[in-house]
């Protein structure tokens, strides 16, 4: 086998393998658990939560042992009772979150929970929450520094898969952030703003390479750039576009259905493969990847290049809905949320500058050593692409993906 059609042999195989490793499409976090600690005197901390209301309902209702908590909530609720099936169930649902998030002094000593106020119900990102407060009563001071674990809805009740606890905190002078999953269920709020930063940025690292849909984005994008400047201005334009979506988010100002934001991410998908299967139809597969060879087509004009560049930028804002969409930003302006969020918009960046470091040399070295195995290649991959965005399309639109 000669030296290009094996380089063509092992794009193919670094491409399935990302596949391979990537969860299935629809494999955003499941749910997202909210915690935010203050200080309720120089002993006590006071955390309000926010919790899926069916899914703690339904939790609690097993942990509990309390099946009419499940018939009202999940099995067969009454319209706007859902404050009164938390008060009714007060008691199993304060049992469930209190046994699965804790907070101790930092010598492990545990605080006692106990609670605060009545649960309300809201709704928030289309999705029904319950919002209520537990206080920690600690005993003595200890300057703001806990230890804070949690261990809602893990993977074991079978309910939802990669739950992640968001906690923010303010404690005798002590203000930060940090994203708890199975892999990191606890921090400490002591801990250096370096470590709080390091949790948000593996956590927007996982969360592209977790979902399948933004990779093959990504790809998509990849194999219809001709030129490393092409490939560099189209993921400037994306990296763009979602960090405005997520500021907007951040601050209160955007706000878009998951039931919206996801067709469109499948539709962004389709469209850029589909783009580049379009370009390059008529064109011959020197002419596809190597403009500049004089058997070529001239380089796209600057009009042709500004108009990809406003789709991709378009697409990347519809993306970065669906990165605020997967942590649920739906919080009022705060610069430690402000914060922990670009260091997750970082985490994401990093992983789509390493998939384009990996495939974009030894892709642009194929297209110059055999340009037809280049090309169909890259057809074959556009079209996969392609066909996955249109299903995906019509999966979510119907509501069934």
């Amino acid at each position: 086998m000669r030296a290009a059609p094996r380089l063509g042999v092992v794009l193919a195989l670094v491409a399935a393998a990302l596949l391979l490793v990537a969860a299935p499409a629809d494999a955003h976090v499941t749910t997202v658990a909210y915690a935010d600690l203050t200080a309720a005197n120089p002993t006590d901390v006071r955390v309000e939560f926010d919790l899926q209301y069916e899914l703690l309902s339904a939790s609690a209702a097993k942990a509990q042992n309390d099946p009419s908590l499940f018939e009202q909530a999940v099995g067969d609720p009454q319209p706007g009772a859902e404050n009164q099936v938390l008060a009714d169930h007060a008691a199993a649902i304060l049992a469930y979150t209190t046994a699965r998030f804790t907070v101790s002094a930092e010598d492990g000593t545990p605080c006692r929970p106990q609670p605060d106020g009545p649960a309300g119900f809201h709704n928030r990102d289309a999705t029904d929450y319950a919002r209520f407060a537990v206080r920690y009563v600690c005993g003595s001071a200890h300057g703001g520094a806990y230890l804070v674990r949690s261990a809602l809805f893990p993977d074991s009740e079978g309910q939802v898969k990669d739950t992640k606890t968001i906690v923010t905190y303010t404690l005798d002078g002590r203000r930060g952030s940090a994203a708890l999953d199975a892999a990191h269920p606890q921090f400490s709020t002591a801990q250096p703003w370096t470590d709080r930063f390091a949790e948000f940025f593996l956590l927007g690292a996982e969360h592209l390479l977790t979902g399948l849909d933004h990779i093959l984005f990504l790809v998509a994008l990849i194999v219809g750039s001709r030129r490393l400047r092409d490939v560099v201005f189209a993921a400037t334009a994306f990296t763009v576009a979602h960090s405005v979506t997520f500021l907007l988010a951040a601050l209160g100002l955007v706000h878009v259905p998951s039931r919206v934001v996801e067709p469109a991410i499948a539709l962004s998908i389709a469209a850029v493969a589909g783009w580049f299967l379009w370009t390059a139809r008529r064109r011959t597969p020197t002419q596809v990847l190597d403009p500049t060879r004089p058997a070529g087509p001239r380089i796209p004009s600057r009009a042709a290049t500004a108009v990809r560049l406003g789709i991709v930028f378009s697409f990347g804002l519809v993306h970065g809905l669906g990165f605020a969409s997967a942590l649920n930003i739906q919080e009022p302006w705060s610069w430690t949320l402000l914060w922990s969020l670009l260091v997750f918009n970082l985490g994401i960046e990093a992983v789509q500058l390493a998939i384009i470091a990996i495939l974009f040399p030894p892709l642009s070295l194929l297209r110059r050593r055999a340009p037809r195995t280049a090309t169909v290649l890259s057809v074959i991959v556009a079209a996969v692409v392609l066909v996955f965005g249109l299903v995906w399309l019509v999966q979510r639109a119907l509501g069934l993906g």
